[in-house]
């Protein structure tokens, strides 16, 4: 594989790996493009397990190499998360969101089944350039993955695809075509996809500064060492982000919103 170089290279290759499995993205990307639209993208989020060698960390490191920087961090106790998001000095570069789960707060044998995923990694695999978008690097069976799922959904979605961008995020302030997002909202619920609907089709608030909302993830064929199944891919999401009262727009992100976006992957029971 060719190593992406420059920051522009390296998002380029995380939006063909993403769009790969997210074909809503790139659909919902051409019906903002037939209004003459261009898109800016207001962040990327990624998802890992809080291992060595593979941890938020080792996820940081592509994006530190190119120039993105560390900014706040965030804790999400119910869902035994902690994330972290970095922003590059050239704010036209989107920001990018890597959470990890808490392992060690999970059952043991929840604990042993991600050990288990883990130890089939090859040596230095954590170290790979292209980890961010390497994709599942283990072999696991569909009742494995629903043991998980019982546990945590975000545990089981990263079991069943591994390294990859889970999200990107459509900066609404960028538009010009269409008023914030109540009326993207109604431009993407209209042309036949589902919005999360979890806490509000819109979580956060101006007065929060930041505004997010998001498709559900589609189900696609995920091949699994006893056979191929149905499972949420990844999600497109859309934020409006508003002014501190210093004039300047906010750059984090609210907790309380982020943790219902999690659940747009959710499995429907």
């Amino acid at each position: 594989m060719v190593m992406a170089t420059s920051a522009t290279e390296y998002l380029d290759a995380l939006w063909r790996d993403y769009t790969a499995i997210t074909p809503q993205a790139a659909r919902i990307h051409a019906l903002f493009a037939a209004r003459g639209e261009t898109i800016v993208n207001d962040h990327v989020a990624l998802r890992t397990y809080g291992r060595p060698g593979i941890g938020l960390d080792a996820m940081a490191r592509p994006f530190l190499a190119r120039g993105w920087e560390p900014r706040d961090d965030y804790r999400f106790g119910d869902k035994h998360l902690r994330a972290r998001y970095y922003q590059h000095a050239d704010r036209a570069l989107p920001k990018v969101f890597i959470s990890e789960l808490l392992v060690e707060e999970l059952s043991a044998a929840a604990g042993d089944v991600i050990d288990g995923l883990v130890a089939q990694l090859p040596a230095g695999f954590g170290e790979r350039d292209d980890l961010p978008y390497a994709g599942r690097p283990w072999r696991i069976e569909h009742a494995v993955y629903e043991r998980l799922l019982a546990q945590s959904e975000y545990a089981g979605w990263v079991a069943a695809f591994g390294f990859r961008v889970n999200h990107f995020t459509v900066d609404v302030g960028g538009l010009r075509t269409l008023g914030g997002l109540d009326e993207v909202n109604q431009l993407v619920a209209g042309a036949g996809y589902e919005l999360n609907r979890a806490g509000g089709l819109v979580k956060g608030t101006p007065a929060q500064h930041l505004e997010q909302s998001s498709t559900c993830a589609d189900a696609v064929d995920v091949a699994f060492a006893d056979g191929v199944f149905r499972v949420p891919s990844c999600y497109y999401e859309f934020a409006r982000r508003h002014p501190l009262p210093s004039g300047e727009l906010f750059q984090g992100f609210v907790p309380t919103s982020a943790d219902k976006l999690f659940e747009s992957t959710d499995v429907k029971r």
